[in-house]
């Protein structure tokens, strides 16, 4: 003890500070496993939306936002509406539309693995007609096999979308491989990767325009003459610096007779509302995060009432020997603080891992947020002080002679 203001080192305050946690180690550990868990939770849920977040955002950037989707709405009567046949060819007249796509989706006309499967059993699986450069004009990748070509197009051949195939039971590709498709055996060429920006194509088999027409009947009449159509779906590709240009254009040039019977709309937005909702649960965790918080600050209070009780012969002979209120006050006070501190400590850690190796596994880029450490941390130290400030209080008051008698 120092001789001025009675007050003691730095070096022998932390150790008598720590002498209740180091003499009763299983008890302290329990107190603060609370404080840790809440703490932990914390963390987690702060660290993992905003990774959640990070990682769609950047599925955004890879996709690009310049994608315009058209697709046939209603009539004013209520009635379904198409789009005109030649509605691809007016939008490329468009400044800044860069690239295109197109399918159709062939009503009355399912998929399944086998020709024994009932026709009810259809999975939600759809059959589409495709441009050949969908895939470009989606972002999206082959996960094995091969895409439709100009000769594939023509025959009896399909591509499967990820969900599609994972509903078939098709987790490779192989010579002759089939399915039966608006009844008939089609053979299966490959299989996409999932389509965030059209979830539409993720559940559906792709075929050719003309084997489309050819074998399941799709065609339309112009000027008397059979052909392939019409589309039921176009994708656009606008100049990143036009998009809200062009898609004002779109519905008016793909149907210039009636407009409003286009539903026009930027996928991307739906992404990024995604992104916007990742945290709409997260006051939920946090909630339990801050009850865990408060059973612990209910533990610590607990044990360090215990232990003033318990080391009553302690401190009046501290005090005996010279110790002020202060010091007592402080002793017991930074006992508690340092008790909760530690589970913050560990929560934080804990947290953070947990943030870590889920994100890790989802191919999420690893964000943690600065306020969701620090303030665990500091949310722990001030449970800690308010936990301990009563018992502190109480065994600073208690005289030497009733201490030391009562030991």
């Amino acid at each position: 003890m120092s001789g001025d203001a009675g007050r003691l080192r730095l070096n022998d305050a932390l150790r008598v500070i720590s002498i209740g946690l180091r003499a009763r180690p299983l008890r302290a550990a329990l107190s603060a496993l609370g404080i840790a868990i809440g703490t932990a939770a914390i963390v987690a849920v702060l660290g993992l939306s905003s990774s959640s977040q990070a990682g769609l955002l950047a599925e955004i950037d890879r996709l690009g936002t310049n994608m315009l989707t058209l697709e046939a709405g209603q009539s004013v009567t209520g009635q379904p509406s198409k789009l005109p046949l030649e509605a691809p060819a007016r939008i490329t007249h468009l400044d800044d539309v860069q690239l295109l796509a197109h399918t159709a989706l062939i009503k009355g006309k399912s998929v399944y693995r086998s020709r024994m499967i009932p026709a009810t059993n259809t999975g939600g699986l759809q059959v589409r007609a495709t441009s050949l450069n969908l895939l470009s004009v989606l972002n999206t990748g082959l996960a094995r096999g091969a895409w439709l070509n100009p000769g594939t197009a023509r025959e009896p051949v399909a591509v499967l979308g990820s969900a599609a195939a994972q509903r078939l039971g098709i987790d490779r590709i192989f010579p002759d491989q089939r399915i039966w498709l608006g009844g008939q055996w089609f053979n299966v060429a490959g299989v996409l990767d999932s389509s965030p920006l059209e979830p539409d194509i993720d559940n559906s088999a792709l075929i050719g325009y003309p084997a489309a027409q050819r074998y399941l009947g799709y065609i339309s009449l112009v000027q008397g003459e059979q052909q392939a159509g019409p589309p039921s779906s176009i994708y656009v590709r606008a100049d990143t610096d036009h998009v809200a240009a062009v898609q004002a254009l779109l519905a008016p040039t793909a149907n210039p007779q009636a407009p409003d019977e286009v539903n026009v709309s930027q996928p991307s937005d739906a992404l990024t509302a995604r992104a916007a909702a990742a945290g709409a649960f997260d006051s939920l965790f946090l909630g339990l995060g801050v009850v865990a918080l408060i059973v612990g600050a209910v533990g610590v209070a607990n044990i360090m009432i215990i232990s003033v009780l318990e080391r009553r012969s302690e401190i009046g002979l501290r005090r005996a020997l010279g110790a002020t209120k202060s010091q007592i006050r402080t002793q017991f006070l930074g006992e508690s603080i340092l008790l909760a501190a530690i589970g913050g400590i560990v929560g934080v850690l804990a947290g953070a891992i947990a943030t870590v190796v889920y994100a890790s596994s989802k191919n999420w880029a690893i964000v943690i947020p600065v306020e969701a450490w620090t303030g665990g941390i500091a949310s722990a130290i001030l449970i800690g002080a308010f936990a301990g400030l009563t018992p502190a209080i109480r065994a600073s008051r208690l005289p030497p002679t009733v201490a030391l008698r009562t030991a």
